[in-house]
């Protein structure tokens, strides 16, 4: 028998556990509505983009989005605790035919925003730089040369109250080399043009507060996920964000042994992230091909063989 977690005792079997985190193969709105209001410290996830390509994860038109999204929020709104978070991160898309950007991202965001009962406040809006990205989108600029390489997708941190839990001292980023030195030896006060007063003296928090930009390659080549999928002739999920990036906003908003909800898992980086900072963690992903491939990120899950094998 599975030890379930008080959070989720409603919910089908899983496809597969782990110690810390849980994965389920269904579609996120049969399932979440079975756990527990006010269950969820933090939810991090990667929904489908609105692409004008399809893609075989599945994913909604720029002018339909903002709708089919409205069901997942009032519901991502519930299960959160008081003081926790929604991190979407949610890349941009162009629209068909022309080199002008769609604001579908945005009008998410402001809809979440001026929800009604179920409005999120916006803590911080993040942007995550990929410098390993190719030049896209290709036509407009690798061929027609007019756009620059689209390298940033935002991440909106949102959150139930206007005080959810976050401590950034947890993801502190080593100080560089002539912040050491200033550290050490201090500086003459100066005054800039903007009439800001800078002293002679820094305080050493430990280490370097990271800014909203989050510098990240999206490199993946060659990791035991990638591996046992090739070995297990499984297609890869194509639509991965890197590890770090679940990495640093678990840390950020979450302390150990807390609830980590992915409902778009994918591939499910989230709960490997989880389950390295020792966060509990649930999983929910309705392409069993993705399920199957996920659990290779967890060498100790145990499977459920009827679960794992279901048609998609």
């Amino acid at each position: 028998m599975t030890t379930r977690q008080p959070e989720i005792v409603c919910l089908p079997e899983p496809a597969y556990t782990t110690e810390l985190g849980t994965a389920f193969l269904g579609d996120t709105l049969e399932l979440i509505p079975e756990m527990a209001t006010e269950s969820v410290n933090l939810i991090m996830t990667s929904p489908p983009f609105a692409l004008n390509t399809k893609k075989a994860y599945g994913n909604v038109a720029s002018t339909e989005y903002v709708e089919w999204f409205q069901p997942f929020a009032k519901e991502f709104w519930r299960v959160l605790k008081q003081d926790g978070s929604l991190v979407v991160h949610l890349g941009g898309s162009w629209e068909r035919g022309r080199p002008t950007k769609s604001t579908y991202n945005f009008d998410l965001l402001t809809r979440l925003c001026h929800n009604g009962p179920e409005t999120f406040y916006l803590a911080q809006d993040f942007y995550w730089f990929n410098p390993a990205r190719l030049p896209s989108p290709a036509e407009w600029v690798a061929v027609r040369r007019i756009r620059a390489k689209d390298a940033v997708d935002p991440i909106w941190w949102l959150a139930k109250s206007p005080n959810p839990k976050a401590d950034n001292r947890k993801i502190l980023a080593p100080y560089s080399k002539a912040w050491k030195r200033l550290l050490e030896r201090g500086r003459s006060p100066r005054s800039y043009p903007s009439g800001h007063r800078i002293s002679g003296k820094f305080q050493n928090y430990g280490g370097a507060i990271p800014p909203n930009l989050l510098a990240i390659p999206n490199n993946e080549s060659n990791s035991r996920y990638l591996r046992s999928c090739r070995h297990a002739d499984i297609t890869p999920h194509p639509a991965r964000y890197p590890l770090e990036l679940p990495l640093f906003f678990i840390k950020f908003l979450t302390d150990e042994g807390d609830l980590v909800l992915d409902p778009f898992a994918g591939s499910n980086v989230t709960g490997e992230a989880a389950e390295q900072t020792l966060r509990r963690w649930v999983a929910f992903e309705k392409e069993a091909l993705y399920v199957r491939g996920s659990v290779f990120r967890f060498p100790d899950a145990k499977t459920n063989c009827r679960q794992m094998t279901e048609e998609e």
